[in-house]
């Protein structure tokens, strides 16, 4: 059937506008095959989690078992999709699977669906495989946890809550998952919530992501309210109809949402506190699931941004400016998580910019999302395993010499150093590198800046590869560093693969599948117009991170580390321990004026409105009581008292008829 309706689309007897929606509708229904479970990728994880908060205690012995397996096997059912995927027409590779409607509302009506597509098995492949390789991980970091099988629960849950976001057909649903994700980032990162340290960083992270998420819920109704319904499909086919000024407003509320959950400037305080939780809960929330949540929203409501050309412009800037703010963290801090936290921020913002040069960046931003999910997975469990051999010291001025008792630890974490750097043939040699090109192309500053973060990236992991594996042993006294157990070593030597040979496989060197020419038929694509060579900012770019490299080594690794930090540094390394100050005016400017504003709100509601009802009802009251003083309960008052009424009235009535 689909072969007859392209014959006629060809032939002009179907305009082809008209053929495409019904061919979509085709491949969701007539679909099949393995296409027919794709339900158990949400309902697998979601069932493990379930079980595990509801057996208790019982589940102890063997929880951590079922959350590996329910994270494992939908591993394997994305593979086996995205084959299924690969094998079908181009134009037949968006399935969707209806379960019911969800809602009505007057003419609002939402769907339980799921859609497959290139873009979403791209998530689903690195949420499913990374997020399953840190279930593993977690067998051997938790091993004395007396709460392990509670936090294998909230990991299932995660997983769940990523997939349904990434695997929602409309904007509603996805909202439902966006705020899955954020009530199990709270759960984990405040899992030792004994520590008040863990319980506060929960709290934060949980309320700055709130402001993000008002935007996302500001978005959606602006959706329903222009284009009567919020499904992509609706949303994406009616937006380039659409009043421009609503777009952008759309656009910078979508923007909004993204900044809270990907941790970009200026909601990105929460993500360094965010490393008070296990370091499991880092790997997952940093590589493959939270903080890449906003860039799949940008990337998936691409027919949205192009008709805001406001909003990507903020979406550039604000990748920009965070791209720098990260990368100076990173260099500055001397706790290794916290470190590889401004990292992360850092590169979240290279995959902003890349989004926000709209068609021409859109597919290299995902691109480079994928790379980073194996390469940061690779450090966070690197640091990890790191912590787990040194009492969870943090202090990189506390490690020195380990790569002579942590051989395995050391060559793996050289591995995400590696991936990370830019140094070709690396994984970011290929997705920074276009990153790099494509902003070039459209704004000289902007591809300036671009290089620059790459040497200041270059900079800070040399600095913790330096402090933490090399140079002399500044251990602690009670300190006995050793290699971590297999169940910690498999995934990071598996994850260290992805760093080196990722990006080969991504651009087709390896294998036939080339994420880039998957992605564009979603996430579209127009080739940017250099004025330079592409091989001289390769060069430029290679010489920059060679420099970094170098410089930072000569600093850090042929020289002692002082296990005290100086006193004595520049403004900019006091400003980059500091957070570039972020919690001191986001206290000065936003939390004071709230507690302020609370405490007004306070005394409004207690002498305003309250004070208001409870005037009125003390006024009854009193009128109540006057009116009792009339009740004697002698007949010859109350009969007077008639009399009196009725002379009353009767004079009434004679005036009114005299005049």
């Amino acid at each position: 059937m689909s072969t007859a309706l392209m014959s006629l689309a060809t032939s002009g007897d179907i305009p082809s506008d008209t053929v495409e929606p019904i061919l979509t509708q085709i491949t969701a229904s007539d679909a099949g095959g393995i296409f027919e479970f794709m339900w158990l990728l949400l309902a697998l994880p979601a069932f493990g989690a379930a079980v595990l908060f509801v057996a208790g205690r019982r589940s102890n012995a063997w929880g951590h078992l079922l959350g590996v397996l329910m994270a494992v096997i939908p591993a394997g059912l994305a593979i086996w999709l995205l084959v299924a995927l690969m094998g079908r027409p181009e134009e037949s590779r968006t399935i969707t699977q209806h379960f019911w409607d969800w809602t009505f509302v007057g003419t609002f009506n939402a769907e339980f669906a799921i859609r497959l597509d290139p873009l979403s098995i791209v998530f689903v492949l690195l949420i499913t495989i990374v997020g399953g390789l840190i279930h593993i991980y977690s067998v051997g970091y938790m091993a004395e946890d007396p709460g392990r099988r509670l936090f294998f629960a909230m990991l299932n849950l995660f997983l769940a809550a990523m997939l349904l976001l990434v695997l929602a057909d409309n904007y509603l649903l996805l909202y439902l998952g966006w705020e899955g994700v954020g009530l199990a980032s709270y759960l984990l990162v405040g899992f030792w919530q004994y520590k008040d340290v863990a319980a506060v960083a929960a709290k934060k992270a949980f309320v700055m992501n709130r402001i993000g998420d008002v935007g996302l819920s500001i978005a959606i109704m602006l959706m329903f309210v222009t284009f009567g319904s919020v499904t992509f499909g609706d949303v994406f086919a009616a937006a380039p109809e659409a009043d421009s000024t609503t777009m952008t407003l759309i656009g910078l509320a979508l923007l909004l949402a993204a900044t809270g959950k990907s941790a970009q400037y200026p909601l990105q305080a929460w993500l360094l506190d965010a490393m008070e939780g296990p370091t499991p809960v880092s790997a997952l929330i940093h590589a493959a699931t939270m903080v890449t949540a906003g860039v799949y929203l940008i990337v998936r409501s691409n027919a949205i941004f192009d008709q805001a050309p406001v909003a990507l412009n903020v979406v550039l800037a604000v990748g920009l400016v965070t791209m720098i703010a990260g990368a100076w963290i990173g260099c500055a801090q001397d706790e290794l998580k916290k470190a590889l936290a401004g990292s992360t921020m850092s590169q979240i913002g290279y995959m902003f910019v890349a989004a926000g040069l709209g068609p021409a960046g859109y597919v290299f931003a995902i691109f480079h999302l994928v790379m980073h999910g194996m390469f940061k997975a690779d450090l966070f469990l690197g640091s990890g395993s790191v912590m787990h051999a040194m009492n969870e010291e943090r202090n990189m001025r506390f490690y020195g010499a380990l790569r002579g008792v942590m051989i395995v630890t050391w060559i793996t974490f050289i591995c995400g150093f590696l991936g990370i750097s830019g140094l070709p043939p690396f994984d970011s040699a290929f997705s920074k590198d276009d990153i790099i090109a494509a902003a070039t192309s459209q704004n000289w500053f902007a591809g300036a800046v671009t290089i620059f973060a790459a040497g200041l990236t270059a900079t800070y992991m040399t600095r913790m590869m330096a402090m933490t594996f090399f140079g002399k042993a500044r251990w602690h006294d009670d300190a006995h560093p050793h290699e971590s157990p297999q169940t910690m070593l498999w995934p990071m030597i598996i994850l260290s693969f992805g760093a080196i040979f990722g990006g080969l496989f991504a651009v087709g060197v390896i294998g036939d599948l080339n994420i880039l020419e998957w992605l564009k038929p979603v996430t579209g694509y127009e080739e940017a117009a250099l004025e330079v060579p592409h091989w001289s900012l390769e060069v430029i770019t290679f010489v920059v991170v060679i420099i970094g490299i170098v410089l930072t080594w000569m600093q850090f690794g042929m020289r002692d580390v002082p296990q005290a930090a100086p006193q004595h540094v520049t403004v900019l390394t006091k400003a980059g321990r500091e957070e570039l100050y972020t919690n001191t005016w986001h206290e000065e400017l936003l939390m004071r004026p709230g507690q302020h504003l609370t405490r007004w709100l306070v005394w409004f509601d207690n002498k305003g409105i309250d004070g208001a009802v409870r005037g009125i009802a003390s006024g009854i009251m009193g009128i109540g009581t006057g009116l009792t003083r009339t009740q004697t309960g002698y007949s010859r008052r109350y009969a007077l008292v008639m009399v009196g009424g009725f002379l009353l009235l009767v004079a009434v009535f004679f005036l009114a008829w005299w005049f």
